[in-house]
């Protein structure tokens, strides 16, 4: 312990974070000056990591949640070398690696992507989650910890609240945080936002709550050591810093925890930029500079870091040979695949609703899939996730060898909680509720496809078949939401989420399969309360012919040369069907008939295989229980589409159906009228 080294190495981040929003001219410098010491202090001292392996898989873990402080991030991974200059030069630039909030880059030490205020915090639940799961099955391999860092907005957000609460309740011991408190926010100071005491509320949830001066390295290292030696919950380090530490003015005044220095370039407050680099102990001259003696110091560092992680790794070799068995299920957890698994052998009742479907599938994963994590928003009964919690036992307090997280009712928090557990890896996350409740969901939904997560959504309630619970739980733009993020491509150039709403219990099995064998971005199950009839096979096999949604959509029947094509996806796929048969009778026309499980999956094939299914030219009608727009791009020119255009309301299932025009009778009514209108 040098006091020099550390305070120098402090200022020297500090110079790097304000030198990197100078050039770039934007940015956030005063937080970042403020959690320098932290910073720090956990990376020299506290954070276990392999140099020579940054994604080593049993490395500690730091979730940052404030995104905007990512110059923070950037300068200390620049001291350990994660960086070159010319990076942090490029700050916020065209093709850098340093975007302006940072962005998952595990070789770099990035952990997750952030910016939305509150959700790192969560992802940094989830990852303590995972860990806690896998060490309760490898003991003494996953005892490592998540860090996390947030500040005053990030507190404020109301994730905060759920995240706190499932931390304290699971006792999470293994989870850190750091809450950069420093009384100043974007565009007001602190106090005319809140008056609440944050170490009482987490106090409340069950947190251990220290509080330190964030400056002070001798308090920082006290309160990280007893971190450390908590057993039983998660703690809650609250820094009590100052925004701008270090700035000074042109007459070298001390200008510091002031508004204006949070969200723009020092040159552009009363602080002047080239005095304060001087009262950092920086040349003007080579502002993106690391210190001699801070480069000599890390140089140490580094060395001490990649001894350690050797003597855990030759100890971790050991256990291997003891442990073969073990061994050989944690490299199949940790390399993302999974068993050999046969979804057509899991047995579907007729007629099913398609959360019942899901149901039986999760009852044999629960058997078969051991490191999947389910979890569910209070509605384990209704959106049939208790499949897998019959098989399984609920995650609780000192005992992760269930499988279960009981979310409560927080759709966001745990949407987030999936992406940090996913992100950790090693464990499957599957989360579950309403499909009307994806609107809580979608902020982490977002995150969850913008860093390429396989994160599994379970959305049942899928339609204004919801019936009595009226306009409020009936989901009627939910499915047009979802699916534009089909539309939308990720950084990797595929589509970034895959939404599924299968026809019947078979193709709801073919689904989770699509869903599991998704490994690159998250997957959203749209399932019906309602029962179904089950889609007839047109040859042997039923689930043979169902995988064909693997390409997005099929014919579930099919003749040759229809005179036109009927579309739909779910349930109202059998409501197309049974119209079809009354007017091949009554009306002696040859239809088609397909079942468009995913649009974008779909338009992924082939023109000549959308073409064989949706024939070009040709007559097509769509069937949608939500807007339109849900088919409006399968359907060509001369195409029609009847959906919805209002909410719904209060009644039984059946007299919606009806009332709404969504019954066969109606379907073959609107089907004779677009040929008619077409003649």
């Amino acid at each position: 312990m040098n006091k020099k080294i550390d305070q120098l190495a402090a200022d020297n981040i500090r110079a790097l974070a304000i030198s990197m929003v100078e050039k770039a001219n934007s940015g956030h410098p005063g937080g970042a000056m403020g959690g320098a010491d932290f910073m720090h202090i956990l990376y020299t001292e506290y954070v276990d990591f392999d140099p020579t392996e940054m994604d080593w898989k049993f490395r500690d873990r730091f979730f940052m949640d404030a995104g905007h402080l990512s110059a923070l991030m950037y300068s200390q991974y620049y001291l350990l070398g994660n960086y070159k200059k010319e990076d942090l030069q490029n700050f916020r630039q065209w093709g850098s690696v340093t975007p302006g909030h940072p962005e998952v880059d595990v070789l770099r030490g990035i952990e997750n992507t952030s910016g939305p205020l509150g959700q790192g915090h969560a992802m940094g639940v989830g990852a303590a989650i995972a860990a806690k799961f896998l060490e309760a099955r490898f003991k003494g391999l996953f005892n490592h910890k998540i860090y996390g860092f947030i500040t005053d907005g990030g507190v404020q957000e109301e994730i905060s609240q759920g995240a706190g609460r499932i931390a304290g309740h699971l006792g999470l011991n293994n989870f850190i945080m750091f809450y950069d408190s420093n009384d100043v926010q974007l565009s007001s100071m602190t106090d005319e936002v809140t008056s609440e005491d944050t170490a009482m509320k987490y106090e409340a949830w069950g947190w251990n709550v220290i509080t330190i001066d964030g400056h002070d390295h001798e308090q920082i290292r006290k309160a990280l050591n007893e971190a450390h030696a908590e057993s039983d919950k998660p703690t809650l380090i609250i820094g009590k810093t100052i925004m701008g530490k270090g700035c000074v003015t042109a007459t070298g005044a001390m200008y510091e925890g002031e508004c204006e220095l949070h969200g723009k370039p020092i040159g552009d407050t009363k602080a002047d930029y080239v005095k304060t680099l001087i009262n950092l102990n920086a040349n003007p001259e080579n502002p993106f500079a690391i210190f001699e003696e801070v480069e000599t110091h890390y140089a140490k560092i580094l060395a001490i870091k990649a001894e350690k992680s050797a003597y855990k790794k030759i100890q971790i070799t050991s256990w291997r040979k003891e442990n073969p068995e073990l061994s050989e299920k944690m490299d199949l957890f940790l390399s993302g695949k999974l068993p050999e698994l046969d979804l057509s052998s899991v047995i579907q009742k007729p007629n099913a609703a398609t959360r019942d479907a899901s149901s039986a599938v999760l009852a044999y994963l629960a058997e078969n899939v051991e490191n999947m994590i389910v979890s569910s928003a209070d509605l384990s009964n209704s959106d049939k996730t208790d499949g897998f919690l019959k098989k399984s036992s609920v995650l609780q307090k000192n005992d992760f060898s269930g499988a279960f997280l009981q979310a409560g009712v927080a759709e966001l928090t745990m949407t987030s909680i999936a992406n940090g557990i996913a992100l950790h890896g090693g464990v499957i996350p599957v989360v579950a509720t309403f499909f009307v409740f994806s609107d809580y969901m979608k902020p982490a939904i977002r995150l969850a496809a913008i860093q390429e997560l396989p994160v599994k959504y379970v959305w049942t309630h899928d339609s204004f078949r919801v019936g009595e619970d009226g306009p409020t739980h009936q989901p009627i733009e939910q499915e047009a939401q979802i699916r534009l993020m089909e539309k939308i491509k990720n950084h990797s150039g595929n589509q970034s989420l895959l939404a599924l709403r299968p026809a019947d219990a078979i193709e709801t099995s073919v689904a989770w399969d699509m869903a599991l064998k998704n490994t690159k971005t998250p997957t959203g199950l749209i399932l019906s309360r309602q029962n179904i009839k089950d889609i007839p096979a047109q040859g042997t096999s039923r689930y043979e012919e169902a995988t064909e949604a693997t390409k997005g959509g099929y014919l579930v029947k099919s003749t040759q040369n229809p005179d036109i094509t009927l579309i739909a996806n779910g349930s109202e796929v059998a409501t197309l069907l049974e119209a079809a048969v009354i007017l091949e009778k009554s009306k002696n026309l040859k239809i088609n008939v397909a079942s468009i499980i995913s649009e974008g999956l779909f338009k992924e094939q082939s023109k000549s295989y959308q073409e064989s299914i949706i024939p070009k030219g040709k007559l097509v009608f769509g069937l949608t229980a939500g807007l339109p727009v849900n088919l409006e791009g399968l359907i060509g020119d001369s195409g029609k589409v009847i959906g919805l255009d209002h909410f719904g309301y209060s009644a039984p299932a059946s007299v919606l159906d009806e009332k709404f025009g969504f019954t066969s009778e109606h379907a073959c009514a609107a089907i004779l009228k677009y040929i008619e209108e077409n003649k």
